[in-house]
């Protein structure tokens, strides 16, 4: 028999295949809005700098307003009516980017999309926080990455390739998919059920994705316990403890850091990076080989995480990220410099494939999983939005501003500066963050408080 919690964690995982497919869109597509050929373009004319850079970091500056949206619907109607909503906005947005013919339609859309991709980080990690065992909860917390890196592929793959109306018409299907298959797969979430007093729903929850009827009750027993002693919760509760400082600081530097390393960056201008290097391999082949590798990589972290735990592996991912940075910026120090490169074409695509395996196999998912487990039911989607909004700022600056960033100061020393904060989020994961696995949400909040 399939285990409940895998059918809901997996129906809920839907929506971040299309949040990938949001993710990496303007990658293929920046490219061809700006192709000499205007007769392929929805607007009749290239667009400018200034609206590239805009349809670019809009769906970041959305996602900073999604978090409290949703994390307040999440609280106010449930966790699974807010979550089915989510896809909602994905599906007005890629209907409206497939056939809209003025820039400001493409700028309402991406801003759209990014509330719903802010909502999603806050209330799926949420979610499968609540429903998951303590045994099987790093693994399925970081499943979320998977979906979200072969939706990714899925844009690199197809979006340079196919006419701009049928690649947006396509992942329009996707939101549609997931709102009918989360709507008859996935209960709610039995915190939920219990944060309002109704313990009978409560106990049918946990009996489905338990598989065993009337054999739950000291879980049950566990969430009320928990629930009942944290209260109703506000901003101001994250603040009143130690160990809820602790653990928002936690949250807000692991997605700060994982924002800082540069992921938008590559993620969001992945052709454009390509075709600055001038390496010789194809901007769009190339963002398609980073796609296939981010993808393969994300099976890493739910296979590994409650084996060797969530420190070791930001450990790795840290360091791999520093290292790979490194010579990518070397690389483009000396192009811009006019020495001759020829002999090194290759680097940028090795070192952006090295940063992209090691960045997926920590810094990506975890942070996300990580927070799920930090906080406990009465302030979680309090904390997780505010962590959420927080990381989504960082985003939008940066998706604003690489360019200008690039313009200021080069290609190389930009990549050298994520490098920096790669090295800072190693020693700021060796002598802040706490090891999670195989605890219990009590256990994890005991540790916190100590």
């Amino acid at each position: 028999m399939v285990n409940q919690v895998y059918i809901s964690a997996l129906a809920g995982n839907l929506i971040s295949f299309g949040a990938g497919t949001s993710l990496s869109w303007s990658s293929p597509i920046l490219p061809r809005l700006n192709d000499s050929d205007v007769h392929s373009i929805p607007f009749g004319r290239q667009i400018t700098a200034e609206e590239n850079s805009w349809i670019g970091s809009l769906l970041a500056l959305g996602a900073v307003f999604g978090p409290l949206l949703f994390g307040y619907g999440a609280d106010k109607f449930g966790r699974k009516p807010t979550i089915i909503s989510l896809g909602v906005p994905f599906l007005v947005s890629y209907l409206i980017l497939a056939f809209a013919e003025i820039v400001p339609l493409y700028y309402f859309a991406r801003f759209l999309i990014g509330v719903a991709v802010g909502g999603l980080f806050t209330v799926l990690p949420m979610y499968i926080g609540e429903i998951a065992e303590d045994t099987n909860r790093g693994g399925l917390g970081s499943v979320m990455n998977i979906f979200i890196t072969s939706g990714t592929l899925l844009s690199y793959g197809i979006g340079p390739y196919i006419p701009m109306i049928a690649f947006n018409i396509i992942l329009a299907v996707i939101p549609a998919i997931f709102m009918i298959s989360f709507f008859f797969l996935a209960p709610e979430s039995p915190h939920y059920f219990v944060s309002k007093g109704n313990y009978e729903a409560a106990a049918r929850s946990l009996d489905k994705l338990r598989g065993a009827t009337g054999k739950n009750d000291k879980e049950l027993e566990d969430i009320k316990t928990a629930i009942e002693k944290t209260g109703k919760g506000t901003v101001f509760d994250i603040f009143k403890s130690k160990g809820l400082i602790k653990a928002f600081i936690i949250s807000l530097a692991l997605v700060g850091l994982q924002q800082m390393s540069g992921i938008n960056a590559v993620l969001f201008y992945a052709e454009t990076i390509f075709s600055a290097s001038g390496s010789g391999l194809e901007a769009a082949t190339a963002s398609i080989i980073i796609g296939v590798v981010q993808f393969a990589t994300s099976f890493v972290t739910p296979l590994m995480v409650d084996r060797l735990g969530r420190k070791m592996l930001l450990y790795f991912s840290a360091i791999g990220m520093l290292i790979s940075e490194i010579p990518l910026g070397v690389y483009f120090y000396l192009k811009n410099n006019g020495d001759n490169v020829d002999s090194i074409s290759w680097l940028p695509t090795v070192s952006l494939v090295v940063y992209i395996i090691t960045y997926n196999c920590g810094f990506g998912p975890l942070p996300w999983a990580v927070m799920g487990e930090l906080f406990p039911s009465n302030v979680k989607s309090i904390a997780s939005a505010l962590t959420a909004v927080f990381c989504w700022f960082i985003g939008f600056l940066i998706a604003k501003f690489f360019q200008s960033l690039v313009d200021a100061i080069g290609m190389g020393p930009s990549f050298w500066l994520f490098a920096g904060f790669c090295g800072f989020a190693f020693f700021f994961t060796l002598f802040y963050v706490v090891e999670t696995k195989g605890k219990s949400l009590q256990e994890i909040q005991d540790i916190l408080q100590s």
